[in-house]
């Protein structure tokens, strides 16, 4: 445990960095977007008053080592654009994506273990079918699939809206769009593992003592399966994540993925390094949960850990 907590302070230690110096690279002046963005012909007055109370005219190591000060002491300052404080505009967006986020997986999690099935039980046809389905599935890019969808279910069709509204109804696009990419990897690791499962010599036991396909398929095969799907859910929680961004835009959905993407645009750099650092905690979450629910679910583990 000591270990991983210290594991956890240098990634937010390096997070915080990258992301503190990088945004500085992008073309433009912070004290703009503390006045309102470029389109606000600020005077060369207000702008120099503004560096000022924003600590932007001092060196930037200086401003870096205040910045980690703050960080420290839990602060993750104001937003330069929203003139708001930056946990509170994290607050108000976070909810929108972890719900996102959360759904997509799962229903990414039952595509992929349908398909996982279908191949490994329907014979060579299923399985052929299956794997293209999965290969293509996988690269198929967001951006692309979500003006797919919106075409096909809100121009031609006129099942869904083009854009999310309040309710499950919004969420269905968005949903799919993030779900269905990654149900082609997870298909893929399934899939392997269920067809290492079903020649395995428990599976032979298993059939030995009598169990029928169905059982030796949902009682071992399986549970074999979900182990590695069970692995990938913290890479997988970071790709949706990632994912949110370029669908939360699209469909116009309020997530901490648009806010982010507003904030570097904006070149909002409290905002968008509070955002990526919440966002690493998370997935540091998720993987530790993966971790543990690993060692639930497979025995070798918990041996291998005594």
């Amino acid at each position: 445990m000591l270990l991983r907590l210290g594991g956890v302070v240098f990634v937010l230690w390096a997070v915080a960095t990258l992301t503190f110096f990088a945004i500085r690279l992008i073309p433009g002046d912070p004290a703009e977007a503390i006045l309102g963005g470029p389109g606000s012909q600020a005077s060369a007055e207000a702008l120099a008053q503004a560096r000022a109370d924003y600590g932007l005219d001092q060196p930037l190591i200086l401003q870096y080592l205040r910045f980690l000060g703050r960080l420290v002491m839990g602060d993750l300052g104001r937003s330069y654009a929203l003139h708001d404080s930056v946990l509170s505009v994290i607050g108000q967006n976070l909810g929108g994506t972890l719900l996102l986020a959360i759904m997509s997986l799962v229903v990414a999690s039952l595509i992929a273990l349908g398909l996982a099935a279908w191949s490994t039980r329907g014979g060579r046809i299923a399985a052929g079918i299956s794997s293209v389905l999965e290969i293509v599935a996988a690269a198929v890019p967001h951006f692309w699939l979500a003006i797919s969808l919106i075409l096909l279910f809100s121009s031609i069709l006129g099942w869904l809206p083009p854009v999310s509204v309040p309710g499950p109804v919004g969420l269905v696009l968005p949903v799919l769009t993030l779900a269905l990419p990654l149900s082609g990897f997870l298909g893929q690791v399934m899939r392997e593992s269920m067809l290492d499962a079903m020649a395995s010599p428990f599976v032979l036991s298993a059939r030995a003592r009598g169990e029928s396909e169905n059982e030796v398929f949902w009682l071992h095969a399986l549970r074999h399966a979900a182990i590695p799907a069970i692995g990938l859910a913290g890479w997988a929680f970071g790709a949706l994540i990632s994912g949110a961004v370029v669908v939360e835009t699209i469909f116009a959905r309020p997530g901490i993925g648009r806010s982010l993407l507003s904030a570097v645009q904006q070149r909002d750099v409290p905002l968008v390094v509070g955002v990526v650092i919440v966002v690493a905690l998370a997935y540091m979450l998720v993987t530790t949960l993966t971790d543990l629910a690993d060692r639930l679910i497979d025995p070798r583990l918990r041996r291998a850990d005594r």
